[in-house]
């Protein structure tokens, strides 16, 4: 059996004081080993069945509540707050500054172990940042794992959609994985990277963040039996590199360096391969697909 953890939230305090009452309730189930355990008794039974019902004792995962999870709850009764005991509204609050107070510098894994650094802010509407990348050449991946072998079987070294691991920003997994792979080396070597919602806008149009890296080979892991592919340290030559390559492709109107809510010179990836930084967001604003595909870079900060 997996893991089980249930989280309930039973209350909150307003900022006049007073607390409130709240129903909340969500339930984490991490995975069970069912199948595996099955597969290693039948094994272990055709070779020497007493030492079959030893497997029963399989772990299965840790269930893990990640950093940044959504959790919705309910107030019990209706409440009224007096308006004179409440703090005066903040005007001109910025999006992007309030979005990056709230922002951690790294995405975790599913295990929430912290990995790759957010490196690249878009402002963009959804369907203008899809068209954007489709533009500039880059490939929606697969997410399906399941089909990797079969695909590496047939397409061997054309199979450009190799799918991406799901990394966590938000205790969500990515909304959007592209690639653009190297057509002299198409599964070693692609740049890629993953994009998350924010829920924040600027004018109206919403903030979305991205962690970029690089992969430039692969290779073994013996300790984990596991092939990984490899990402060149320098993070910020693939944060340029993206900004350029939407440049080329003419999808850019604005580009703007931006200090990280926490400077990040240096960590590792979830799997333990170091990386590198200057400790800045790259922010590109994308062309809206009614406007004209001309590149006009308003600032680019040194």
């Amino acid at each position: 059996m997996g893991g089980d953890l249930i989280i309930k939230l039973d209350s909150v305090e307003l900022t006049t004081g007073e607390s409130v009452s709240l129903v909340a309730r969500k339930e984490f189930k991490g995975k069970s080993h069912t199948i595996r355990m099955g597969v290693a008794m039948a094994i272990a039974a055709a070779i020497y069945l007493p030492a079959a019902p030893v497997f029963i004792l399989s772990r299965g995962r840790d269930s893990t509540v990640l950093k940044g999870t959504e959790l919705t709850a309910y107030t019990r009764s209706d409440s009224s707050v007096e308006i004179a005991g409440l703090p005066p509204a903040r005007e001109n609050v910025s999006g992007l500054s309030e979005m990056l107070k709230m922002l951690p510098p790294r995405v975790t894994n599913a295990e929430g172990r912290e990995g790759d650094m957010l490196n690249l802010i878009f402002q963009a509407r959804e369907e203008d940042l899809q068209g954007a990348f489709a533009q500039a050449g880059w490939l929606k991946v697969e997410k399906a794992k399941r089909l990797i072998f079969w695909h590496l079987l047939w397409q061997r070294g054309h199979y450009t959609k190799l799918p991406m691991d799901r990394l966590y920003v938000f205790g969500r997994a990515q909304d959007y994985s592209y690639a653009l792979p190297d057509p002299l080396s198409i599964v070693a070597r692609r740049h890629h990277l993953r994009i998350w919602k924010t829920g924040r806008m600027v004018d109206g149009v919403p903030l979305w963040v991205a962690a970029a890296t690089h992969d430039i080979s692969i290779q073994f892991v013996k300790r984990k039996l596991r092939l990984f592919h490899r990402i060149d340290p320098n993070v910020d030559a693939e944060r340029d590199f993206i900004a350029g390559n939407l440049s080329e492709a003419k999808q850019l109107s604005r580009e703007e360096y931006v200090n990280c809510p926490e400077p990040l010179s240096g960590a590792q990836t979830a799997t333990g391969q170091p990386y590198y930084s200057d400790s800045r967001m790259l922010l590109l604003e994308l062309h809206p697909a009614s406007a004209p595909a001309a590149t006009q870079i308003a600032s680019k900060l040194p």
